[in-house]
């Protein structure tokens, strides 16, 4: 049994509460980047996640993602109703601080990735439908992944890495974004309906939010106070920072003027596609992580917009490819002065492959099982709100109340 250490407890008890922000950061990240008449929709369906899926998360999510293994696929149910869980340490996952505190730290993740997905359909999915996804999503999708990964599944055993949830949160949810937008179909407009963002300054006041809570997101998943969470600290801000000029350069080229939206969507970029790697990586490398990231995602959103993908707020753009290619990153930056793993800057194949390996399994799962969750969803039960409603906007049409 590990020994409580006091300044790790610390550390991550205080991260928690970092990300913990996030996700009232990404209500106005979201909801200022959407229309007028949809902004509430989406703040309530972020704001949402930190009460349901909490209690998901007590009722059996964290169980079966780091319970005990069965078969290398899911974990045992020994946790649910954290029966098991008191201040007395794991030995196996973060050995100096309370379990209870690792429950806490971790439902901070998972609290915050099902509304990642939202961006992708904002404006059509009823409320109701959109609380049973979240919770059928997170059971079948989430936990299971988070144990192949992170709770001793057979991802972890072949040596994949994920330092924060590159693949774990960002390559999920951005893949189910993908794939929600083909379920759920494209939006419908009225005539000369401007798609401008309804307040650039909450997209500000979101991404502020997001990329302080980001420090914790990424300095937290050390689960001690060392110079691993000293690395994942400075690889987050030097990877946001890289991603930002990289959009705002990029997209002032291509548009002939200098866009404010453009900075603050690149530096969530570069946030997104250093979080598998922060722990591993030296600082020049998550450099180059943010600023590859940065061009890589402006030109699917560009790519994608060309093909009439309907992803409304560019989710899998942004954080889709952030978690396909972060975790590839990691497989060929990563050294192991930082923290005992080698990429192929040092000659480790192996690492390279293996990540590459997870990011085509994850992706693949991750899009064939939310496409039948909401096929079979709509099947029971239109999921999309009606034309009227859509027109009108989700925050009269379903709520009877206006952000402004």
């Amino acid at each position: 049994m590990g020994t409580i250490n006091s300044a790790d407890t610390a550390l991550v008890l205080v991260s928690a509460a970092f990300v913990f922000i996030m996700t009232p950061g990404l209500a106005f990240f979201y909801g200022g980047l959407a229309r007028r008449k949809n902004m509430l929709s989406l703040v309530l369906q972020s704001f949402i996640a930190m009460g349901l899926v909490g209690l998901v998360w007590f009722f059996g999510g964290f169980s079966l993602a780091f319970g005990h293994d069965i078969g290398g696929v899911i974990g045992g149910l020994e946790f649910f109703g954290l029966r098991g869980v008191r201040m007395t340490p794991s030995t196996a996952y973060a050995t100096t601080i309370p379990f209870l505190v690792f429950f806490l730290y971790q439902m901070m993740f998972v609290i915050i990735t099902p509304p990642l997905i939202t961006g992708a359909f904002a404006g059509r999915m009823k409320f109701a439908t959109y609380l049973w996804f979240i919770v059928i999503w997170v059971l079948l999708i989430y936990a299971p992944v988070a144990h192949w990964v992170w709770g001793g599944g057979w991802l972890q055993k072949m040596g994949v890495v994920d330092f924060a949830g590159g693949i774990v949160i960002h390559l999920t949810a951005g893949i189910a974004a993908l794939a929600s937008v083909f379920v759920i179909g494209k939006r419908k407009f009225t005539k000369n309906e401007s798609l401008a963002p309804s307040n650039i300054t909450y997209v500000a006041l979101g991404t502020a939010l997001l990329w302080f809570g980001w420090f914790g997101f990424n300095g937290g998943s050390a689960y001690a106070a060392n110079g691993v969470a000293a690395y994942a600290w400075v690889n987050t801000m030097l990877a946001a920072a890289a991603g930002m000029m990289t959009w705002l350069f990029v997209d002032w080229k291509t548009h002939k003027k200098v866009s404010v939206v453009a900075p603050l969507v690149g530096a969530v970029v570069g946030l997104a596609a250093i979080t598998p790697s922060s722990g591993y990586v030296l600082p020049w490398a998550a450099v180059i992580i943010g600023i590859t990231a940065g061009l890589i995602s402006f030109f699917v959103v560009a790519l994608l917009h060309k093909w009439h993908v309907d992803d409304a707020l560019d989710v899998f753009a942004c954080h889709g490819i952030g978690g396909f290619f972060g975790p590839i990153y990691t497989g060929i930056f990563a050294q192991k002065a930082v923290n005992g793993i080698s990429g192929l800057i040092e000659g480790n194949w192996h690492q390279f492959g293996v990540q590459i390996l997870a990011v085509v399994v994850v992706s693949a799962y991750a899009f064939l099982i939310t496409m039948v969750i909401l096929k079979v969803m709509n099947a029971i039960r239109l999921m999309r709100v009606s034309e009227a409603v859509e027109a009108h906007g989700l925050d009269m049409g379903e709520f009877g109340e206006q952000a402004y």
